[in-house]
């Protein structure tokens, strides 16, 4: 049980915080996520399953207040564009900067319309005062504009009130007794609220019936023979491919000159026929400045895509909506859903991987540009998106609050390693299992 109180010690009688909980072994080095369920008056219950014997520690963190979130959730339907883009306009010896955004504020000023044809995604920018739509050149992240009313930045301190660990106050220790016979196994599916998998020895475990093996280098290229894996998403997909041409001494990258951090990237090993390759997804994207040329949606590069058993195709798209309303994330996912099934439909035995969102560290603007508390909601919204279809999940929120490491945009090495041996289990899977 928790129970939470105001900062000046009054117990609160509502909801609404957001708080993470999980059961540990440091020794051990095994770690799974916890199931809170709030109660609406200020009490919370934090659910565990007991998946190792021995000693399990348990934490809780509180994220964010429910006061914090009740702020995020007004800056999103009155202020999504505080976050805002930019474009270069260009033709010949002539250049104009103009602001782009899902949503602009309606002016007197002409606008130029990029809504998708084949999506459906809006975007728009301010027409340039001599340039015409079509001279659009490069897109480029505009800027932030933080308006909070008087003392709402209070809500948002890193240590007082935003990613606090939460003392218990008795022990905060049980012993895990050793499973009687006939005792049943417990199964969860990664799509429901029980945990996804569990670290024991500081490897993942599914729970879902998947065997997670560990994968070498010399393991990893065997495994991708003859095979075409397409990475799709935001930086936390391309932490994959960046792994994957580490460790793979015969993975060659091609120079396609995009620029550092936004690609695309193209890398083969001809010798055993292996090709990853990796693209951002469209707006909104803050990478650094790109070509218009590259800003391409998921769901129109699936469609390009001919698939088949030996084609791996992984997604991951959350980390640069935190400032929309969360209609903006719906319709997204709703577009590369419609994708998913026609590559399924037109090619059966394509693998597809979609990896969920993960918490991170927190300060004052990560909050208001890209919460957790925003991010469990596309976690929720992803996997509610997808259930039912023909494809792998990679539970990274799960993965990330399990393990010891500090939280991260960009999930530390061993977390990234255990994500890689989960793909490479789904598409390599154990004989017999």
């Amino acid at each position: 049980m928790i129970n939470m109180y105001d900062f000046k010690g009054h117990p609160k009688k509502s909801g609404g915080d957001v708080l993470l909980a999980r059961l540990h072994n440091p020794k051990l080095v095994a770690g799974v996520v916890g199931h809170v369920v709030d109660h609406l008056n200020g009490s919370y219950s934090a659910v565990f399953t007991l998946l190792w014997e021995g000693s399990a520690q348990v934490q809780v963190l509180l994220v964010q207040p429910g006061e914090a979130v009740t702020v995020l959730r007004r800056l999103n339907i009155e202020q999504p564009d505080r976050i805002y883009f930019k474009s270069i306009f260009h033709s010949r010896s002539l250049s104009e900067t103009t602001i782009c955004n899902v949503y602009v504020h309606p002016s007197q000023q002409p606008l130029c319309n990029y809504t998708g044809v084949r999506t459906g995604e809006p975007w728009f920018c301010y027409k340039p005062k001599t340039l015409s739509c079509d001279a659009r050149f490069l897109h480029a992240n505009g800027g932030f504009q933080q308006n909070l009313m008087a003392n709402e930045e209070k809500l948002f301190q890193r240590g007082v009130n935003m990613k606090v660990s939460i003392q218990a106050s008795g022990p905060a220790s049980v012993t895990v007794l050793a499973k009687k016979e006939g005792q049943p196994q417990v199964q969860n599916s990664s799509m429901n609220s029980g945990p996804s998998g569990y670290y024991y020895q500081g490897l993942w475990r599914a729970l879902d019936g998947t065997t997670v093996r560990q994968f070498n280098p010399a393991a990893i290229s065997q495994c991708l023979k003859g095979k075409a894996v397409h990475m799709f998403g935001d930086s936390t997909m391309r932490q994959w491919f960046e792994y994957l041409n580490a460790v793979l001494p015969d993975l060659k990258n091609f120079n396609l000159h995009g620029p550092v951090g936004a690609g695309p990237y193209l890398a083969c090993d001809y010798a055993r026929n292996i090709l990853v390759t990796y693209r951002c997804h469209g707006p909104p994207i803050r990478f650094r400045t790109l070509s218009t040329s590259e800003l391409r949606y998921i769901a129109n590069e699936l469609d390009e895509l001919t698939g088949g058993t030996n084609t791996v195709v992984a997604l991951s798209i959350w980390a640069h909506f935190g400032t929309f309303p969360m209609e903006v994330y719906i319709r997204r996912l709703q577009s590369i859903r419609r994708a998913v099934v026609r590559l399924l439909n037109r090619a059966p035995g394509t693998l597809v991987i979609i990896r969920t969102g993960n918490p991170r560290a927190l300060d004052l603007y990560i909050a208001l540009t890209n919460s957790d508390w925003y991010s469990i909601q596309c976690d929720r919204l992803l996997k509610a998106m997808f259930k039912g279809l023909n494809v792998r999940l990679v539970d990274a929120w799960g993965m990330t609050v399990a393990y010891r490491l500090p939280h991260n945009i960009h999930p530390q090495p061993p977390i990234i390693k255990n994500m890689i041996d989960v793909i490479l289990s789904y598409t390599c899977p154990q004989k017999g299992s």
